[in-house]
């Protein structure tokens, strides 16, 4: 009565020529995959051809994952988030300085409390204001102003000021200029100019009627004065740009010379205004 080992009763094909450890190695490989094909029903392969490689069932994931798309980063959002965070961080800097800006510019303002400079008109003396009969203007006048600083800490520095007189028709008699110069702290200082037409300047027969009219008037010819130039302030070791300055006085009324005696306009009711002219690009204001 012959002994079958284990290996002989799962594997019941002829296997004459294949030794018991042959067997058993193969029966414990298709002994692993027993739901997909069993080893009976396979043909006897020989001895010198190898086992094929046993197919396991698919895994939980490749089951299911061939339904699922493939993932795709939505690099379009990932963008878009950067730049609006770039944006916001932007702003958020942009209003940080301004906000810095204001309270050193408050801090200043307190401390050093700054004020305009004053203009008024001393004196407005006319040596000669004539028509001739070819319309042509002549004008010699001498022109005195006072300039005063009010401030305790604020230095001005002014640029060369060019000066202008206009009728309130907007006929210029005549113009000249004030050297530049340094206003100190509660400063006051005196300025002199020539005020003169132009050897060339001629008017039309409109504004040289309307110039003849006002000079006959008794009440005198109503005049304006006006001054431009660029001025900086110095506060401390701090220094301001330059920055455009015009000053206007109203209110002067002059008459014209008789023989060779000058006249002397009366500038009590003249009162000066200063404006500062900030220039940005072609307007300025």
């Amino acid at each position: 009565m012959s002994v079958t080992s284990p290996c002989d009763k799962i594997f019941l094909a002829p296997v004459a020529a294949i030794s018991p450890q042959r067997k058993c190695r193969q029966t414990t490989i298709f002994s692993l995959d027993t739901k997909t094909e069993h080893p009976s029903s396979k043909q006897p392969t020989n001895a010198t051809t190898p086992a094929a490689n046993p197919s396991f069932p698919p895994t939980k994931a490749q089951r299911y994952g061939e339904a699922r798309p493939l993932y795709r980063p939505q690099t379009k959002r990932i963008r878009r988030s950067c730049c609006c965070s770039c944006c916001l961080w932007t702003t958020v800097a942009i209003l940080v300085i301004l906000l810095l800006a204001a309270i050193a510019t408050a801090i200043l303002y307190v401390f050093y409390s700054p004020h305009r400079p004053t203009f008024t008109i001393s004196s407005l003396k006319i040596s000669t204001l004539n028509i001739t009969s070819s319309s042509k203007l002549i004008t010699n006048i001498n022109l005195n102003v006072v300039a005063k600083n009010p401030n305790k800490r604020l230095v001005y520095t002014y640029d060369p000021i060019t000066v202008s007189l206009i009728t309130n028709d907007g006929i210029e008699i005549g113009d000249g200029s004030f050297r530049s110069f340094v206003h100190g702290t509660k400063n006051t200082t005196h300025l002199k100019a020539a005020i003169t037409s132009g050897s060339s300047q001629e008017l039309d027969n409109g504004s040289a009627g309307k110039l003849k009219a006002g000079l006959k008037n008794k009440k005198g010819l109503p005049l304006k004065m006006k001054l431009e130039t660029k001025v900086k302030a110095k506060m401390g070791a701090l220094k301001t740009p330059k920055v455009g300055i015009r000053v206007v006085c109203e209110g002067i009324k002059a008459a014209a010379p008789k023989g060779k005696s000058a006249t002397i306009a009366s500038t009590s009711n003249a009162k000066c205004k200063v404006d500062l002219r900030i220039k940005i690009w072609k307007w300025t204001f």
